[in-house]
């Protein structure tokens, strides 16, 4: 069986975990642990380790902007588009069932974005490492004691997402560019937002499932930041940290108008683990979004739990489901 590449949903700051418990109690649901399993797949890291870490020839890629060379690795997929997006070259890259750029074809393949190879990372020699803040509390020791320097971008809204592709433009010389791919998405984002305008805000409860279990995600999560977005008004409010243990009691008395449920790792196993709990636990068909058949499952490839480059498809997608 594919190895449940699960990972820790620890936020840098202080370096708390990115977890909680929606009201304060333990999960009532007998399909959720009775402790949170505090595992999640991010979106860049939609890749499986089978023990070996591929590779390519091409260690030799680099770009010379800004007068030096950067001989920089990518370790997710998310990342690994966006530098594609700015044509920026990578000597680097992670093993993943996704179909990276073409332009990265043949370059070496450091391993599974949530356990990279460090001697193959430190093989190529990078001036830099790219990872995502959601594994930073888990990865940021093993790059120290490696000794490699890693960078780690925060993808967990579209604001921070953009924030990032400026910043990697104005420090690899593709400034025009970056702000050429943030301009598209605030012109998407403007057309969208005028659908809604003068709507009734829906209440919304997010459910982000994992194999054998699954989290609520905040309007902190990156799934909750686009919600937030079209105008919906995520049920958890006041919390901190992106995803909390679930507590269905809770969650009814909130009764969302909508339930969105996301599906990571193993999607056609973590939606049927959906299903069976929406039949078997008898309080799900007292929600007022299950009743007027307002549940909704969202596709693995729009919906990740860190920012991509799909964030448009993913907001042009959403609108029907919070607007039918």
């Amino acid at each position: 069986m594919i190895a449940a590449v699960v990972l820790c949903l620890a936020g840098c700051a202080g370096g708390d975990r990115n977890e909680g418990t929606v009201g304060g109690n333990a999960p009532s649901s007998p399909q959720v642990n009775s402790q949170v399993n505090s595992q999640v797949i991010p979106d860049g890291a939609n890749a499986i380790n089978d023990g070996k870490s591929e590779g390519g020839a091409a260690n030799d890629q680099s770009s010379t902007s800004n007068g030096g060379e950067h001989r920089i690795v990518s370790t997710t997929v998310a990342i690994t588009q966006i530098m594609d997006m700015l044509e920026i070259d990578l000597v680097g890259v992670p093993t993943s069932v996704k179909t990276l750029p073409e332009r990265y074809k043949g370059v070496m393949k450091v391993g599974n974005p949530m356990s990279p190879d460090m001697e193959l990372v430190k093989s190529l020699k990078p001036t830099e490492v790219l990872s995502v803040t959601t594994l930073q509390y888990d990865l940021e020791p093993v790059f120290e004691n490696a000794k490699i320097g890693a960078a780690f971008l925060d993808l967990t809204s579209l604001e921070r997402m953009q924030e990032e592709i400026v910043k990697l433009g104005d420090k690899y010389g593709k400034s025009e560019k970056a702000a050429e791919i943030v301009s598209e998405y605030d012109a998407t984002l403007k057309e969208i937002r005028s659908v809604t305008e003068g709507k009734e805000a829906p209440k919304v409860l997010i459910l982000l499932g994992v194999p054998g279990s699954y989290l609520v995600a905040t309007e902190h999560s990156y799934i909750g930041d686009l919600v937030r977005l079209l105008g919906g008004v995520n049920i958890v409010q006041g919390e901190k940290v992106e995803f909390l243990a679930s507590n269905t009691e809770y969650l009814h008395q909130s009764n969302p108008d909508v339930i969105l449920r996301a599906a990571h790792g193993m999607p056609d196993e973590v939606v049927k683990m959906f299903d069976e709990e929406f039949k078997k636990n008898d309080i799900w068909r007292h929600f007022k979004a299950v009743q007027m058949g307002q549940v909704y499952d969202l596709p693995e490839p729009l919906f990740g739990t860190t920012g991509n480059l799909a964030v448009g498809e993913a907001l042009k997608a959403l609108l029907p489901m919070l607007y039918p």
